[in-house]
């Protein structure tokens, strides 16, 4: 069975001494609860493994009851050290209150026991996080599959990979776009939106939320001002709102906004959001053309590539922790900007949709790049660059 690269790092943490819990985090359905079985069949510490998948959600005692059955298990058969798993912990009300407590219990009375938490929602739980359980634990993110990744486990080549995403669920189903597409749209994009989204934050308008997403996924690779948003949408409110709810798809890591790259913040928060998917499938599933329909039409190609390459570029920022922006002045743009450390690498996407373009010099003399180059046609071909690991540029 393939293994993420994350599956080294957390077999790694748990065999070190305890001090932190260990956090699987990442969108849904990109293999967090393999991972764990993947790790729990190779390791030598006795464990449990339990799920709150069908606990009911206000019985915060069974989070309390399944850590001392823990204890009891560990104590009985003398180990020196136990691991105690618990999936879509999120589902259990005010459960980060609960694990603290536990854990501070452990760790005053130096039991050995090692914890492992994960869940579907990465919104849920990132608040329980904040809330609780501040330098208690330690993040583990997992985010969409890679190119790499999809080519090793499933043989998806470049263009398929563009097309149809980073989602494992749904590579068995490429031939069949139609089942494909059902399966994005049910098993992926109506639990993220209605589970996760509508059940963690306050959204006075789930319908408009819905109707943000759609548009967004649609709109990949360009940009939109919220007001041109608010023309397209029903009932759609103020900027304020659509402002608030496309942060909030961004933290679910479904669609962002990229801001304008400016030498100030007020400058780039003011900015006309480009859209942009983290996973092309969320993009491919919205639209209304088929793999052969878009990849035969160089123009609307051009929008799944710079896609792709915005992805590959979002889900490996929170690891490496940069910012992602685009520039533009009049009619010359810049794709990507890649913003640490006070210092700035440009990226320019060229494919069938845009044939001359004077950003990269222009953005060159103003901003002074460490580095800036070209991914596509005349530069560094797609297949390589959807490899790269974009820590190496930042060294």
């Amino acid at each position: 069975m393939f293994r993420r690269a994350q599956f080294t790092e957390l077999k790694s943490r748990l065999s070190e001494p305890r001090n932190k819990i260990q956090v699987i985090s990442g969108p849904r359905q990109v293999g967090k609860s393999t991972l764990v079985k993947q790790v729990l069949q190779e390791t030598e510490i006795p464990y449990m493994l339990v799920s709150a998948d069908n606990v009911n959600h206000i019985n915060t005692a069974w989070i309390s009851e399944m850590w001392n059955t823990a204890r009891a298990r560990m104590k009985m058969s003398q180990d020196s050290e136990f691991l105690l798993v618990i999936d879509e912990v999120h589902k259990i009300n005010n459960w980060s209150e609960a694990v603290k407590k536990e854990w501070d219990q452990d760790t005053f009375n130096d039991l050995n026991l090692k914890v492992v938490i994960l869940g579907s929602s990465r919104l849920l739980l990132k608040d329980g996080l904040t809330e609780s359980l501040a330098g208690r634990y330690e993040l583990i993110r997992m985010p969409h599959w890679s190119y790499a990744e999809m080519y090793e486990a499933f043989n998806l080549d470049i263009d398929q990979y563009i097309y149809f995403g980073g989602y494992p669920g749904g590579a068995m189903y490429i031939n069949n776009e139609r089942r494909w597409r059902r399966y994005i749209k049910d098993s992926i994009v109506a639990p993220a939106i209605e589970k996760d989204v509508l059940f963690t934050k306050v959204i006075y308008k789930p319908a408009l939320m819905k109707q943000l997403f759609d548009l967004g996924c649609t709109y990949s690779s360009k940009e939109l001002s919220l007001n041109k948003m608010i023309g397209q949408l029903q009932d759609a409110g103020n900027v304020t709102t659509l402002a608030k709810y496309l942060t909030t798809l961004d933290e679910s890591r479904l669609l962002c906004g990229l801001q304008k790259y400016a030498s100030d913040n007020a400058r780039k928060y003011n900015s006309v959001p480009k859209l942009m998917v983290y996973n092309t499938a969320l993009f491919s599933a919205r639209s209304d053309m088929t793999f052969n329909m878009a990849y035969t039409t160089p123009k609307l190609w051009g929008r799944w590539v710079e896609s792709a390459v915005g992805a590959h570029l979002l889900n490996q920022a929170d690891e490496y922790d940069y910012k992602l922006y685009y520039w533009r002045e009049k009619d010359d743009e810049v794709d990507f900007i890649i913003e640490f450390n006070k210092k700035c690498i440009a990226i320019e996407v060229k494919s069938g949709r845009r044939t001359s373009n004077n950003g990269l010099a222009l953005f060159s003399e103003q901003f002074h790049p460490i580095q800036s180059f070209v991914v596509g046609s005349g530069g560094i071909p797609i297949n390589e660059f959807l490899t790269w690991d974009i820590g190496n540029l930042l060294k």
